[in-house]
């Protein structure tokens, strides 16, 4: 058992991908944060995660992600994004 799926069984929420291919990756600076978005294959909704400094492109890679689903408002509008909390290189 690896820790994404420890995780998963520890907390019902998260979801655990693993093999995921990374099409898009933008970093923009956030304060003393980078903000990191990952579009992947086949999924509609960005996965978003934060770390104190840059981090090499991700596009093209094959990660495995530990993640749980959010929403934000924006002007009145709901968006779905989903939450990392674990992100590896497979």
């Amino acid at each position: 058992m690896n820790e994404g799926q420890f995780l998963t069984q520890k907390h019902p929420a998260l979801t655990h991908s693993e093999q995921c291919k990374v099409v898009s990756h933008v970093q923009r600076e956030e304060g003393d944060w980078i903000r990191h978005t990952l579009m992947i294959e086949n999924v509609d909704v960005p996965f978003v995660f934060r770390r104190k400094q840059a981090y090499r492109s991700l596009k093209g890679a094959r990660v495995n992600l530990t993640y749980y689903p959010q929403q934000t408002s924006v002007a009145g509008l709901a968006f779905e994004f989903m939450k990392v909390v674990r992100i590896k290189r497979s």
